[in-house]
């Protein structure tokens, strides 16, 4: 597809360019992109609303029409996470290590940009902003690929972030929107390993796999979120209640919310009842295991299937579990090692799970949702690695360099 050819190859031209950008040059650009997003957030928001018009009409859950929605206050928030990234510290140039042979040579370990990054994502406008502006403050150039349900919004956000970069120094060219939205767009770029440095897939479990699976380019994997709130037999009861409402119904769409609930046998003979009156109220379906439908009869029957979903809906899974031990046994079968939680009042559990569970964050009384790039101050994320090599958790800039060995001689050979 000659589209994708040709922007990935633009994107690789301004590299160069990029590499050389200084901390200020690159700072400059991207508070520019911030404040034209807010000047023309009545545009965006235009064309948001068409993709919001074809998705109705075409069905979509309403999970997914959160995900895809842009409302002032978001885009108030977007411009807010570049303008926090500016704040950052630029890891690019920084001396990793560095140390002096016997023979006088110098060798130095510094961070330098990945290169091209390609994003492949879904009905998240928002994921736009946030990986171009990560992408600009490490000196990557960026090509956006995102879903068809969001391309009249992205397409918007692209031109005023190209019109903004127009007024800088850094090239319009690092930042590249794939417009064609049909599948082959994506599966070409899946072999584009002469253009483009990694690819970082975001969304559903079938993207993420179908990338990880055929892509020639390298891939930093991020995953899906099937995660757990473990509410232990020394839990307080308000605290449970606020710590798994939020982490269930704060925005249920995102990777980082809850879908499953396990609650330790003692502590539900006394406060299940409750909990699940709130989750209930709060619009959530719940869908209970044998024991825990004894204490809750309103619970729907759970299958299987439900302790390995990822709903990004308002249904939560409930399980009872006699120990910390068979909770921590059910997320290592069950689990996604996306964000994992626990509720006690009991530290030596605490760490007992906090050690054990196989996680990239592992929450010690805390909401699930607190997994991401803005919440830790990196000032946004491009996604959320659940591998282990390279970079793993919410992926701010210093996971979007890699580096180089430099190398000061004063005529040395080597014998």
């Amino acid at each position: 597809m000659r589209e994708v050819v040709e922007k990935a190859q633009k994107a690789q031209k301004a590299i160069s360019s990029l590499a050389i950008a200084t901390t200020d040059e690159k700072n400059t650009a991207l508070l520019k992109i911030a404040d034209v997003l807010e000047q023309r957030m009545a545009e965006i928001l235009e064309y948001n609303e068409k993709d919001l018009e074809r998705g109705r009409e075409v069905g979509l859950s309403q999970a997914l029409i959160d995900r895809l929605t842009l409302t002032e206050k978001r885009i108030t928030a977007m411009a807010e996470g570049v303008r926090e990234i500016v704040e950052l510290e630029d890891p690019v140039g920084e001396v990793i290590n560095r140390w002096k042979r016997p023979n006088g040579l110098i060798i130095e370990k510094v961070r330098v940009p990945l290169g091209v990054i390609g994003m492949i994502y879904e009905a998240r406008p928002n994921v736009t902003v946030d990986s171009t502006a990560l992408a600009l403050k490490t000196g990557n150039a960026i090509v956006l690929r995102g879903g068809s349900s969001a391309i009249n919004s992205n397409k918007a956000i692209v031109k005023i972030i190209h019109e903004a970069l127009a007024e800088t120094n850094i090239p319009v060219d690092a930042v590249q929107l794939i417009e064609n939205t049909a599948r082959s767009s994506a599966e070409e770029m899946l072999k584009m390993d002469k253009y483009l440095d990694v690819l970082i897939p975001r969304g559903g479990a079938s993207l993420i796999r179908t990338v990880v699976e055929n892509s020639t380019v390298p891939v930093l994997e991020t995953g899906v979120g099937n995660c757990h709130v473990y509410v232990d037999k020394d839990a307080d009861p308000d605290m449970a209640e606020k710590i798994v409402v939020n982490s269930k119904t704060n925005r249920p769409a995102v990777c980082n919310a809850a879908e499953t609930l396990l609650v330790h046998e003692e502590w539900a003979k006394s406060y299940l009842s409750r909990l699940a009156e709130s989750l209930q109220d709060a619009g959530v379906e719940l869908r209970g295991c044998e024991e825990a439908r004894k204490i809750v009869p309103t619970l729907k029957e759970a299958s299987e299937g439900d302790w390995a979903e990822e709903y990004l809906d308002l249904i939560m899974a409930v399980r009872i579990v006699k120990s910390v031990e068979e909770a921590i046994k059910h997320i290592a079968k069950y689990g996604t090692k996306h964000t994992e939680a626990i509720v006690t009042d009991n530290n030596e559990i605490a760490q007992r799970f906090i050690k054990a569970v196989d996680a990239a964050a592992v929450n010690h009384n805390a909401s699930t949702r607190f997994t991401d790039g803005f919440e830790y101050g990196f000032g946004a994320e491009i996604g959320i690695s659940t591998q282990k090599l390279h970079a793993r958790g919410p992926m701010g800039l210093p996971e979007l360099t890699s580096y180089k060995y430099c190398v000061y001689g004063n005529g040395q050979v080597r014998g």
